[in-house]
């Protein structure tokens, strides 16, 4: 993925989350994840992705 096609991944991630409310984020995202999950179709490298995601979010 180019750098432009990752900032209009990350614009439409960025809008979707303000369009479904604060109150749905969680389940959107949840979702969101099991979808590209399978997607994906290996489960290891989903939770080796899964472990990097959580890794670094206090900066």
């Amino acid at each position: 993925m180019s750098p432009a096609e990752f900032e209009t991944v990350y614009e439409a991630l960025a809008e979707t989350l303000d369009h479904v409310g604060e109150g749905r984020r969680e389940l959107y995202l949840a979702k969101l994840a099991l979808l590209l999950a399978h997607e994906i179709g290996d489960a290891a490298r989903v939770r080796q992705r899964v472990g990097e995601a959580a890794a670094h979010l206090d900066v």
